[in-house]
């Protein structure tokens, strides 16, 4: 449940009192199951949702049926948020990753207080924008780096939006949405573990080893960071 006066959603506990007294009342809580479609691509967006606990991912769907992540979503942000932009259909599909919780608004109602507030709008214009940059820099980071990179940088951004070392993740998933094989994702997840710098199981992978992760990742890692802090005030 979201209190009104220390929400745990960064970007509402962002706003002036005047901006969340606006959306108190309308923000309704919600829990986020595991692998639930929140929106597909090519839909109305009519629902925006504030994620307090877990990661929504927004992925791309291509012809042979394969889905790669472009941009992931915790708690910093919000989920659908170009719907107050004029932007009411979606060009992503929006899955919950991790499973966790909300606060869920209709999106006229985001749409209203960001027509109505400048200072509001800008605040979701700059959030459109770090999943943007987050959506281009995994293209770069998909087209050039290894797997190894990729899947250390991954992982280290869930750790970073959890906030937690134990990440409730299948390597299924992991190769979805990398955009890989599983056998991939088995073969580094297993020299990973190798290494030490994390332990896994069925469903479930924890992170023993921080730096070692930071090592192997691809430089992509430190830029969405360096993004987040520059447009949000945050590392997240």
């Amino acid at each position: 449940m979201l209190s009104p006066s220390n929400p745990t959603n960064l970007l509402l506990a962002s706003l002036l009192p005047s901006e969340l007294s606006a959306l108190q009342l309308h923000l309704k809580p919600i829990e986020l199951a595991q692998e639930t479609v929140l929106f597909e691509a090519g839909q109305e967006i009519d629902r925006i949702y504030f994620p307090h606990a877990g990661i929504v991912s927004l992925v791309v769907g291509l012809a042979s049926g394969e889905i790669i992540e472009s941009a992931m979503i915790g708690r910093e942000s919000l989920v659908g948020g170009s719907a107050a932009l004029n932007g009411r259909l979606s060009l992503t599909t929006a899955v919950v990753q991790i499973a966790g919780s909300a606060s869920v608004l209709d999106a006229d109602r985001l749409r209203a207080l960001a027509q109505d507030n400048n200072g509001f709008r800008t605040t979701i214009i700059r959030h459109e924008e770090l999943i943007l940059a987050q959506a281009q820099q995994s293209a770069a980071c998909n087209a050039v780096h290894a797997v190894e990179a990729r899947l250390a940088r991954w992982l280290l951004r869930c750790r970073d939006l959890t906030g937690s070392d134990e990440l409730p993740l299948t390597q299924e998933f992991l190769a979805q949405m990398l955009g890989v094989r599983r056998t991939s994702v088995s073969l580094v997840a297993n020299t990973f573990q190798q290494a030490g710098f994390l332990r896994y199981r069925r469903g479930h992978i924890r992170i023993v080893d921080v730096e070692g992760l930071r090592e192997s990742a691809c430089e992509c890692y430190d830029t969405i960071r360096t993004h987040a802090e520059r447009l949000l005030g945050t590392k997240a």
